[in-house]
């Protein structure tokens, strides 16, 4: 039954949801929506009923004392509401949670009801999978729908994907089935560092938020920590030769990819982008998912001697969480 008590008339309303487990490689996603909920003080007006979707052999309550009195946390998925000021005020309704044990087509309807009594106009479902891409270059965010108007008019990828698919497709696809707008983001999170948090791809997760609905996020301190993050794992890399190897070639392969694009016009766009994300008036002229499905599996000092080897065959994974450094094949966006 869905409750709606408290909750105001909303504003051009949008759907923001994100989900912990096999979509979340690093955390990205999830911590994205949490510091969306955290900068901009959202209420929590709904949460699913935790007996309906979760087995909680996986994913246990928790005990924690409140005021000397025991209380148990249920995992679960909640909704809050937040309003972007500014100019031309808007609502998020922000949906947070683990992706569900059972029942994922009730799940979905659910989530759409509520979509529906909000007057939601649009739901963005962020995602972070595990791809062979270096930490050293900016982070990789595909936006992608199965709605081929939605695609042109926003300057999104129309998914061909096909294989397993987690939570997040699956309510992609609830929406398309529903006639709701909806766009996957999804962050490329390098394979052999996979253990959360991973700030630096939450960053870029809210950088391309930031670009598709128009407006501006609080950064905090993402910055800063995305910017520790590199220099920990920058750390960690130069102590095996064969992972800096390793991390070169990837560095080597990703410029290569993108060289067509590295154009003066296309550096000036970005630029652009930049500036307006931050209200800075631009100078005058001149001035855990994958393609195949698999699952993750640790590389680096995976084994007794702690010896670092590269993974055979890198390129192919869904798991989101690893140790350390640790070697995943590389994921492809779903639905």
């Amino acid at each position: 039954m869905i409750e709606l008590e408290g909750v105001p008339e909303l504003i051009d309303p949008v759907m923001v949801a994100a989900f912990e487990g096999w979509n979340d490689a690093g955390d990205a996603a999830s911590t994205a929506v949490a510091h969306l909920e955290r900068e901009w003080k959202g209420e929590v007006f709904a949460a699913l009923d935790a007996e309906d979707y979760y087995d909680f052999q996986v994913n246990r309550p928790t005990v924690f004392m409140d005021g000397g009195v025991r209380k148990i946390t249920w995992p679960t998925t909640r909704l809050s509401v937040v309003r972007v000021g500014g100019e031309k005020p808007r609502d998020l309704v922000l949906v947070r949670g683990i992706e569900p044990s059972m029942r994922w087509r009730s799940f979905c309807n659910e989530l759409l009801g509520f979509a529906h009594e909000l007057g939601v106009e649009l739901v963005v479902i962020l995602g972070a999978l595990l791809g062979d891409t270096p930490h050293t270059r900016p982070v990789p965010v595909s936006g992608v729908t199965s709605d081929p108007d939605l695609a042109q008019r926003m300057d999104l990828e129309e998914t061909k994907y096909e294989g397993p698919t987690g939570i997040v497709g699956v309510l992609q696809e609830a929406c398309a089935h529903a006639g709701v707008p909806a766009v996957s983001l999804w962050a490329a999170v390098p394979h052999y560092v996979s253990q959360p948090p991973n700030p630096k791809a939450t960053l870029a997760l809210l950088n391309r938020l930031e670009d598709l609905l128009d407006l501006r996020i609080p950064q905090g301190e993402l910055p800063e920590d995305a910017r520790a993050w590199q220099v920990g794992v920058d750390q960690l890399a130069a102590e095996d030769s064969e992972v800096a190897e390793y991390v070169q070639t990837l560095e080597e392969a990703r410029d290569t990819a993108e060289l067509p694009e590295a154009s003066g016009e296309a550096i000036a766009r970005e630029f652009e982008r930049y500036l307006r994300r931050r209200d800075v008036s631009p100078p005058p002229p001149g001035g855990h998912a994958t393609a195949d499905g698999g699952d993750s599996g640790s590389w680096l000092r995976d084994n007794p001697s702690g010896k670092t080897r590269p993974p055979n065959a890198p390129g192919g994974s869904g798991g989101s969480k690893g140790n350390d450094l640790k070697g995943d094949d590389e994921d492809d966006p779903e639905d």
